[in-house]
């Protein structure tokens, strides 16, 4: 039975992803800062899982849950680098706290996870899979910050397929747009936007569904995508087009 760690697994596209993955008789481990969090959710739940406790902006909890996961399920064959926060506004407003806060999470969060279980895929040839966004490939307005540490993530998608290769491990990328999660339901709050305003920009007319990318997430971890490596994966219902 394999096993897949999902950072940011208690809510939005990392629980749809959980929720997929059990569903394929992985056993999971859900990653999250909120115990609370979890066991709001952990009765929608079916299949072997774990919560671990872990906060991946620091190095030593991104070592605690890759070993809490070995010693619980004796190894791990997929890595889900969902965990992510989102931060928009003019230049001039960013401070040095918020800089930290958004590229600790995005960034040193996904690639210490990344560096923390690399021994362990290799072992099995299993894969990674990071969740980066539309905007760290095209950008977006008032949005530098984060469209910079998305950028930061499909870069290391790329660099770590490349270096893994050889190990028969798969490094791929999703590079969703707006989704309906908590977190952009928050960001519509914060603008005084609707969801059916946010729709109106995108070529299908509305916007995705945790679910959607959950699905292509464990595309891209099946032995389905088995020759695809260093891809980055638009989902974004035709909007970069």
């Amino acid at each position: 039975m394999k096993t897949a760690i999902i950072t940011g697994g208690t809510s939005g596209i990392g629980l749809a992803t959980v929720k997929i993955f059990l569903a394929e008789n992985y056993n999971c481990v859900l990653v999250g800062r909120s115990l609370a969090k979890f066991e709001k959710i952990k009765s929608g739940l079916n299949g072997k899982f774990e919560f671990i406790s872990g906060d991946i902006k620091r190095v030593y909890d991104c070592r605690k849950i890759v070993t809490k996961a070995v010693e619980i399920f004796g190894g791990v064959d997929v890595l889900i680098n969902c965990a992510g926060i989102y931060s928009e506004g003019a230049i001039t407003k960013v401070t040095e706290k918020e800089f930290e806060e958004i590229f600790n999470t995005n960034v040193k969060g996904t690639f210490f996870m990344s560096r923390e279980v690399t021994n362990e895929i290799i072992k099995r040839r299993g894969t990674i899979v990071n969740v980066a966004s539309d905007a760290g490939i095209k950008g977006n307005y008032f949005c530098s910050l984060y469209a910079a540490s998305k950028g930061a993530v499909v870069a290391f998608t790329k660099s770590l397929a490349l270096e893994l290769a050889n190990f028969g491990v798969r490094v791929n990328c999703v590079a969703p747009a707006d989704i309906l999660t908590p977190l952009t339901l928050n960001q519509l709050k914060n603008s005084g936007e609707s969801v059916a305003d946010l729709s109106k920009i995108y070529p299908v007319g509305r916007i995705g569904k945790p679910e959607e990318v959950a699905e292509a997430i464990y595309f891209l971890a099946s032995e389905k995508a088995s020759f695809i490596t260093g891809a980055i994966l638009n989902i974004d219902g035709g909007l970069t087009a």
